[in-house]
């Protein structure tokens, strides 16, 4: 499973006066949101490219990166020990400081409109037999206590379309989420409110 979580300190996250109020926040299962929020809220792009080798070997290639990162003294985010390796930082701004440490990614001191964008490979294509794989994704989240806050994901695949045929996408297209698929490639682009698992299954052709 490929998962890249964001996680805040939790006396870090309280003394943020930026942070929503508690009033906004969604206790409840996943919700997808019809309506684009007002405020620009935590955008986490994925990028990923299966190649001919990746169904050998697992191993696909991730570029991530995250737009509005919520303005907070210390975040980290953290990628499933033994899925990831050669993680890199491409680039970060209005952040004090930012590096690679084990299978995470550690902030100091995050301000307002910050982005940072990162580089790995992770171990998230499955063979699940008799020529199907599998490409799981999450859970995404923006959670802070008991609750969530809006965020926006947006997930491109790229794959060999000689090699795989995509045959579904869960969850569906739906208000609030939107699918579009080409040639080996899909683009998966949701706000919502909660926590979004994404699976996305192939076969040989």
């Amino acid at each position: 499973m490929l998962a890249a979580a964001v996680s805040v300190p939790l006396a870090h996250a309280a003394a943020d006066l930026s942070f929503e109020s508690a009033d906004t926040v969604n206790e409840g299962p996943l919700h997808f949101l019809e309506t684009v929020p007002a405020k620009p809220v935590h955008h986490h792009q994925n990028r990923i490219r299966i190649d001919p080798a990746s169904l050998d070997t697992g191993w696909v290639a991730l570029n991530q990166c995250h737009d509005h990162l919520d303005a907070v003294p210390r975040a980290q985010i953290t990628f499933r020990e033994g899925y990831v390796r050669d993680l890199r930082i491409d680039s970060a701004s209005a952040i004090d400081e930012a590096w690679v440490e084990g299978a995470s990614v550690q902030l100091v001191n995050v301000a307002p409109g910050a982005q940072l964008c990162l580089s790995a490979q992770t171990r998230a294509l499955r063979n699940t037999g008799n020529g199907y794989f599998n490409l799981a994704n999450g859970p995404y989240m923006r959670k802070f206590l008991d609750g969530y806050y809006p965020m926006r994901v947006t997930l491109d695949v790229d794959y060999p379309a000689e090699a795989l045929r995509l045959i579904d996408v869960s969850p569906a297209s739906q208000p609030g989420m939107a699918l579009t698929e080409r040639a080996g490639g899909l683009r998966l682009d949701a706000f919502f409110e909660g926590e979004l698992s994404v699976l996305i299954q192939f076969e040989r052709p």
